[in-house]
């Protein structure tokens, strides 16, 4: 079973002293870490915290999981005969090694985190939950020196070494992350309004809102997006080849274009099954769909071509079927992946499942899944380094891409073509050469006769020669009581599954950051464990009965199930066509893109670990 694990501190004054001997500890403060946990996953679970509370920004922090995985791998290799240091490569000694590379760890974390989170949302529960933390673990906040060899105060200078890199890594932390240098071409598209109007369809249109909010509930005092992380693909990056020029690390090459000879088609056929998938949305359809590994996964890499597993390598029998109804499937999917099942975006949610594999491998952890067996430690400090690695260098990749190629998002690609008319039949009603494809059942033109009483356009009647689409009908009112259903809609008045205050993210969509992160993180874990199957060949996350926020739902439980990492990844890319974020070629470039990211941070992190890489 894999699910999410919270790490509890207990800290009590009086007994007897630490005796850790790593001379930091408070005299007469007893510790102690819940079972099984580091204090490498204490701190992590800590910044997984901070960001559930900030800004939804995945590229900011991505880049703050990376660097204080980094701190922590640079205060346990410093006490490691093979281990090279990433920011700060010293060797040092001490009679508890243990205790020492706690103690570092911690004042490493504490003192990024303190830096990084002073000033975002939520930095007052941060801000306390650290020095909360720094207290259970017995460890006084006024050990500030940087100088000298004792663990603290190595901890103290790894920090400084990363708060100080922090502003020279193109990241533009000195400025809150913005890009002075981007501005859209499209003018925004106020949500509420019907239709849009674009100078260019193929690249991204910020939206407008009366009131907007993050996905995970922050009230924001701007009512129109700006880009975020626009210039990311400049950011220095962990394992990519850093691209100057063009801040393109990794080029998928261009997606495809309204008007484009040879790709006018699937910018279309993108379209046209976003729709598609919003026409699944209505839990009262009473269709019921499958969703073991036995008919679900397996897709060779940038396809969905997968259709399951004969059997679970590990048991050697079938996966049992998993039948649920299809509508609450797609809203789970939609929900659960859209930034995390606690707000902590992409990259933290792959944290999460990281951390609930390793509490499954219980005391047998092999790094790369053989060799010798390690202690929680050295094996969360390695798997930090590794992920996070991968985690910061997908952000750099993905929205490299997005800030080169500025795609459209399908809001846009679906109001602007519907509100110009059909494309399929020039002899016909409300023909445009740039309109939507007439499908029969999901894309239809409004007609007397299709609007009569009665008719399937009825409650459209006032809308004759206009595109109607059969899909989710938007925001159900009140969210815990009712759904909103499919129906046939205004194409022009389309919003995807998600919240009306939020609606589809502050960004440019090609590719993908959740595929991209997604696969990444599938690729270190299968690096990681030696295996790409989920321990025991299956891994799991029950969505409880009741427990959507979108609108009323799931009926009852609904269990997510994979076979692999990759299946679980592939997961997360299509809930975005569920939810209207993405189109097929956001998705499938941006997993492609993130095998190559994983792969190669966790080479790179292998080197680390044994001693080959330059600092």
């Amino acid at each position: 079973m894999v699910g999410g694990a919270v790490a509890v501190l207990l800290a009590s004054c009086g007994g007897s002293s630490g005796d850790s001997g790593s001379g930091a500890e408070i005299d007469g403060c007893e510790r102690s870490i819940a079972e099984g946990q580091s204090v490498a996953r204490v701190w992590n679970e800590v910044l997984l915290d901070a960001i559930r509370r900030d800004f939804p920004a995945p590229t900011m922090h991505s880049r703050n999981l990376f660097h204080v995985s980094a701190a922590m791998w640079d205060a346990w290799a410093a006490y490691d005969d093979k281990g090279v240091g990433y920011f700060v490569d010293e060797k040092l000694s001490a009679g508890d090694v243990t205790a020492a590379r706690e103690t570092a760890i911690s004042y490493a974390a504490y003192r990024i985190l303190a830096h990084r989170y002073q000033s975002r949302f939520g930095a007052e529960e941060t801000l306390a939950q650290l020095d909360e933390t720094m207290a259970a673990l017995c460890y006084p906040t006024d050990l500030v020196s940087a100088e000298g060899d004792s663990p603290a105060a190595f901890g103290n200078r790894v920090a400084a070494t990363v708060i100080e890199i922090g502003f020279t890594d193109n990241s533009n932390e000195d400025d809150a992350f913005r890009d002075p240098d981007y501005s859209p071409v499209n003018e925004s598209m106020l949500v509420v309004e019907a239709g849009t109007e674009m100078n260019d369809p193929n690249r991204w249109q910020p939206l407008a809102f009366e009131n907007m909010v993050t996905q995970n509930g922050l009230q924001l005092d701007t009512a129109e997006q700006e880009f975020v992380g626009s210039h990311w693909g400049y950011v220095t990056p962990f394992a990519l080849d850093p691209d100057p020029e063009h801040g393109l690390p990794i080029d998928p090459g261009p997606p495809p274009y309204l008007h484009d000879p040879v790709t006018d088609a699937a910018f279309r056929d993108g379209a046209v099954e976003v729709i598609r998938y919003s026409s699944l949305l209505d839990p009262a359809d009473g269709e019921m769909v499958d969703i073991s590994p036995a008919t679900d996964g397996n897709n060779p890499l940038g396809t969905y071509d997968g259709a399951g597993y004969d059997v679970n390598p590990v048991t050697g029998e079938p996966y049992a079927p998993n039948v649920v109804p299809r509508a609450d499937f797609a809203r789970v999917l939609a929900e659960f992946w859209a930034d995390g099942p606690h707000s902590e975006t992409p990259p933290g949610h792959w944290n999460t499942i990281a951390n609930a594999v390793a509490d499954a491998h219980g005391d047998d952890l092999r790094i790369g899944g053989a060799g010798d067996v390690v202690d929680r430690l050295e094996y969360d400090v390695k798997l930090y380094f590794g992920l996070n690695g991968a985690m910061h260098d997908s952000a750099v990749a993905a929205w490299g891409a997005k800030g080169y190629y500025d795609y459209v998002r399908p809001i846009s690609m679906i109001r602007y073509m519907g509100g110009l008319g059909q494309s399929s039949d020039p002899d016909g009603p409300s023909y445009h050469p740039d309109g939507l494809p007439l499908v029969d059942g999901l894309i239809e033109v409004v007609t007397p006769e299709s609007s009569a009483q009665g008719e399937r356009h009825a409650r459209l009647a006032r809308r004759q020669g206009e595109i109607a689409i059969r899909a989710w009908t938007g925001d159900p009112g009140n969210p815990e009581t009712s759904t909103a259903g499919v129906d046939w809609i205004r194409a022009k008045s389309w919003v995807p599954y998600q919240m009306s205050t939020f609606v589809t993210p502050a960004f440019a969509g090609y590719v993908s950051g959740h595929s991209t992160f997604s696969r990444a993180g599938a690729e270190v874990l299968t690096g990681l464990t030696g295996s790409n199957y989920f321990p025991g060949g299956l891994g799991t996350w029950t969505i409880p009965a009741g427990d959507l926020e979108f609108e009323a739902g799931p009926a009852d439980d609904v269990v997510l199930q994979w076979a692999t990492y990759q299946d679980a990844a592939d997961q997360a890319g299509i809930s975005r066509l569920y939810g209207g974020i993405h189109v097929r070629a956001d998705d499938l470039q941006g997993r492609i893109m993130g095998a190559t990211v994983g792969q190669r941070a966790w080479a790179l992190a292998q080197r680390y670990f044994d001693g080959s890489a330059t600092p």
